[in-house]
């Protein structure tokens, strides 16, 4: 990593998911939640569609931060909100969800870095913000 300082941009990170990552991060995390597998259930709820689990894209947003630093274990602190939900169409295309990051604040070996995640157009996580040790 070289030099650290406030306004710099880390290299952005997109990701697709599709309906089989769901299947594949439900039988990871045990989260079987009908509304990030079957359309008539989160129709029901009045979700526009099956969603991703916010924990994956909680940890997809934390990929654009780890891939960054040297090491994972740097990363100290890391919280999000979710605004919007990532809806997942059950197609061959899935949704594409794009990380970028940006350095906030520089002081006392640790970096404060806000981090921005868009589904197309549609921002789906609030105040988002690692920090991460720095030398």
């Amino acid at each position: 990593m070289s030099t650290v300082e406030a306004g710099l941009e880390l290299p952005a990170l997109t990701v697709t998911l599709r309906r089989d990552d769901l299947v594949r991060y439900a039988g990871a995390s045990g989260d079987f939640n009908p509304i990030h597998w079957s359309d008539r259930m989160a129709a029901a709820l009045g979700l526009p569609g099956v969603i991703a689990h916010g924990m994956l894209t909680m940890a997809s947003a934390a990929r654009v931060v780890t891939d960054w630093i040297e090491d994972p274990a740097d990363l100290v602190e890391y919280g999000v909100r979710f605004t919007k939900p990532v809806v997942v169409p059950d197609d061959d295309q899935g949704v594409t969800v794009t990380f970028s990051a940006t350095v906030d604040k520089v002081a006392d070996g640790l970096a404060e870095i806000d981090i921005t995640a868009l589904a197309g157009e549609q921002k789906v996580l609030g105040r988002a913000r690692a920090t991460v040790r720095v030398r």
